[in-house]
């Protein structure tokens, strides 16, 4: 069933000259045996739960350094999220890069991950609206 909307989609997107495995792959990948959903599609909601649990549960968890009010986090290390307010493309750089003293989570979590983390302290923190 994937490879065929796999197929279905490549076809679509070369008709259209885009780049199909950097801009639709990673969106339509299997993690494990579940087909991940767009960022911004009809499973928003589970995305949403997804970055908050990784932002209290990662190792290390982001709410250890850093404040951000919907998810109850009182971090003292990190700048405070709901004051600086980042976007999601900041968050996923700092995520894959690692920032000061921040560590890089590129070999910890999966891009689909880090995605849903960025969208996560992007909206939480205001940067982003619903």
């Amino acid at each position: 069933m994937v490879f065929i909307v796999l197929s279905f989609f490549k076809r679509a997107c070369r008709a259209q000259n885009t780049i199909f495995f950097t801009h639709l792959l990673p969106i339509l990948l299997a993690v494990g045996s579940q087909l991940v959903l767009p960022a911004y599609g009809a499973d928003d909601a589970a995305q949403m739960k997804q970055g908050k649990l990784l932002f209290t549960t990662a190792v290390p968890a982001c709410a250890i350094c850093h404040t951000l009010k919907d998810a109850g986090s009182e971090g003292a290390v990190g700048p405070v999220l709901d004051e600086i307010k980042p976007d999601a493309a900041r968050v996923a750089k700092a995520l894959l890069n690692g920032l000061g003293n921040m560590p890089s989570y590129k070999a910890i979590l999966t891009e689909v991950q880090i995605t849903a983390l960025a969208r996560y302290v992007s909206r939480a923190s205001g940067a982003e609206k619903n």
